[in-house]
């Protein structure tokens, strides 16, 4: 009995011993199977943190792109690290503390290695970005381009931009939630996310314009690149066929009924408006000013601030005008805030007395339920003066309108925007020019492209001599001194530039106009020029190029000449010279591009205008907002 006991128990210590050695065994095996299943998936993975998620994502040969499951996204989808701007009530300047060179600085370590690898092959956002069925190509040095593609119609400006599809950009407008993956698997693999977009498109902005100081001046200009793409992305293509009515359907615009004191109320004592100046004049002809006959048809004395009542009296006739609040997609506000904000300019008064309209028709909107229901997103102000005059800071100039929390989801129209300021949209500043028909507008573009131009180059403006860094007085000096009928100057401190037709003769006359910054960075006689077919020559891309997205093309080489503001500061350049190197082809080039497909969008027509072969300024403009709303829904 006590053998066989002590053989049961040492069969099962044998059976114990072996079972632990097997165990063992496989547990080592298995251990060392993880440790080197996880460094292959180490080296095929990496991590992605944007705000507070951190994302693991896989880069392999078999995606285009990376594959983050943490994003619940397949291969294609782009991770954004940007939540909505564009109709919140914190606004990137909020964000930041007033500062708005620290904009975005979770984007400047990102970016794709697919992105990189175009730098060199890619100079330009249409290679990027791709067609419309999403495929890269680089039309910027070939013999045609998109828009060359429409050259026929100049109501069709940007068609290259309008068939980029901007998923990206559209991106940004929705919820960053796994509802939005699906619609990621039709769009094309070659899209980039806007991250590396932005990277990209700073680089090529840092060659030819602005080579930033510091690390916030680089931070600065990719938020204004973005936002002008985001701007661009709801530019209105039109309808295809401007010969046929057009449709209404989902796109009432509502014109609220403001009290007067809003608005026509401002402008009955339009000879105080200013001290010393009467303004009455201006308001006539419903903003446009007293016709000037010798100029012909459609040519009115038109203030540089009237864009108020010019764009008001448009609203009033706007073909999808509704009067039933529940059937409008656009709300217009007819607020002159611009007049309002000009007549304390150089009055001693308190600022809560600079504020106080603003405020008001604030807290009357917000008695309105149609204002309430999506806190003013879908409503637009036109206010016609440069935004600085809407953020008063530290300076006790102008009111602090636009600075109002109300204030930041609403579109903003206006001459000249705050580049770091999305809902800000930059429009044409007005001009004397305001046609009716297409036929006013056609006889106009023969008149001026067979016009003969005597004069190399021209500037109408006057020196700035209590700003040493202004750079007027240097070209003033350059154009003088340069040889006869080169360049003319006209002199507007002395009032040679208060009679238009003065303005408009040199303009006409001159292949090239100077356009230096003033008071501001935008000028008004960007317009002048253009209108005239004379080839603007920009100092500094804030005048035009970083403003007007919805009206002027990013390819700023078809219709300006750009010379660094710098070189002209420390008098590296004779500006006069640079511009004689020009050839009488791209001279050419340049003027029919300006007079066959711009001109027709820069102006406002006439408030009973039919066009049928073009689109102006203000239809560009209302279509846009149209689509902008659309997109944001």
């Amino acid at each position: 009995m006590v053998s066989k006991r002590k053989l049961r128990t040492s069969k099962l210590d044998s059976c114990i011993h072996l079972c632990s050695v097997f165990f063992r065994s496989f547990f080592y095996t298995l251990s060392a199977f993880l440790f080197f299943f996880l460094l292959y998936l180490w080296l095929s993975f990496n991590s992605v943190i944007s705000h507070n998620n951190f994302h693991i994502c896989i880069f392999s040969r078999k995606f285009n792109d990376p594959y983050c499951n943490t994003a619940g996204s397949k291969p294609g989808f782009q991770i954004s690290s940007e939540e909505n701007e564009t109709f919140t009530g914190e606004t990137a300047g909020d964000r930041v503390s007033g500062d708005p060179t620290k904009i975005f600085r979770n984007e400047d370590k990102k970016g794709y290695d697919d992105v990189l690898k175009q730098v060199d092959k890619h100079k330009n956002l249409d290679s990027v970005l791709g067609d419309k069925d999403g495929f890269l190509k680089n039309d910027t040095f070939t013999g045609e381009t998109a828009r060359d593609r429409v050259s026929k119609d100049p109501n069709k400006i940007l068609r290259s931009e309008e068939k980029m599809e901007y998923d990206v950009l559209e991106q940004e407008e929705k919820p960053k939630n796994l509802d939005s993956v699906p619609d990621q698997e039709h769009k094309p693999k070659n899209k980039v996310d806007l991250s590396s977009l932005i990277d990209l498109k700073a680089e090529e902005e840092y060659r030819k314009y602005i080579k930033p100081k510091s690390e916030e001046e680089g931070y600065a200009l990719r938020a204004v690149i973005k936002y002008l793409y985001l701007q661009r992305s709801w530019l209105s293509p039109g309808d295809e066929n401007l010969d046929k009515p057009r449709s209404c359907e989902g796109k009432g615009v509502y014109v609220y009924d403001l009290p007067s004191k809003f608005n026509r109320d401002l402008l009955v004592g339009c000879n105080d408006i200013l001290p010393g100046v009467d303004l009455c004049s201006y308001f006539k002809n419903e903003g446009f000013g007293e016709a000037i006959k010798n100029l012909g048809k459609g040519w009115f004395a038109t203030h540089m601030y009237s864009l108020e009542p010019i764009l008001h009296s448009r609203v009033l006739k706007h073909p999808c005008r509704v009067y039933n609040e529940s059937q409008a997609k656009l709300f217009y506000v007819p607020y002159y805030g611009g007049y309002d904000v000009l007549r304390w300019h150089y009055r001693n008064v308190s600022e809560d007395v600079k504020d106080r309209l603003g405020i008001e028709v604030l807290k009357w909107l917000e008695s309105k339920e149609s204002w309430r229901r999506n806190a003013g997103k879908d409503h637009v102000f036109v206010l016609g003066k440069i935004t600085w005059d809407f953020r008063r800071d530290k300076v006790p100039w102008g009111s602090r309108f636009l600075e109002l929390q109300e204030m930041q989801n609403p579109t903003k129209l206006l001459i000249e925007r705050q580049p770091w300021q999305v809902n800000d949209i930059a429009i044409p500043h007005p001009t004397y020019f305001h046609p009716r028909t297409d036929d006013d507008i056609t006889s106009w573009q023969i008149k001026i492209m067979s016009k003969p131009r005597p004069h190399l180059v021209s500037f109408a403006g006057g020196a700035r001599p209590e700003n040493p860094d202004n750079i007027r007085s240097t070209l003033i000096e350059q154009c003088v001194s340069s040889s006869s009928n080169q360049c003319r100057f006209l002199d507007c401190t002395n009032g040679g530039c208060k009679n238009p037709k003065n303005v408009l003769d040199l303009f006409q006359d001159s292949e090239f106009c100077l356009q230096p910054p003033g008071d501001s960075a935008t000028r008004r006689s960007v317009f002048d020029s253009l209108i005239s077919g004379c080839i603007p020559v920009i100092f500094t891309p804030y005048t035009a190029y970083y403003q007007y997205a919805w009206h002027l093309p990013e390819d700023h080489r078809r219709y300006s000449v750009y010379i660094s503001e710098q070189d002209v500061k420390e008098k590296r350049v004779n500006v006069v010279e640079i511009l004689k190197a020009k050839t009488l082809r791209e001279k050419k080039d340049m003027r029919s591009y300006i007079i066959h497909q711009l001109l027709p969008g820069l102006v406002y027509g006439d408030s009973n205008a039919k066009f049928e072969k073009f689109r102006d300024a203000f239809d560009i403009t209302f279509d846009s907002l149209l689509e902008k709303i659309n997109k944001s829904e």
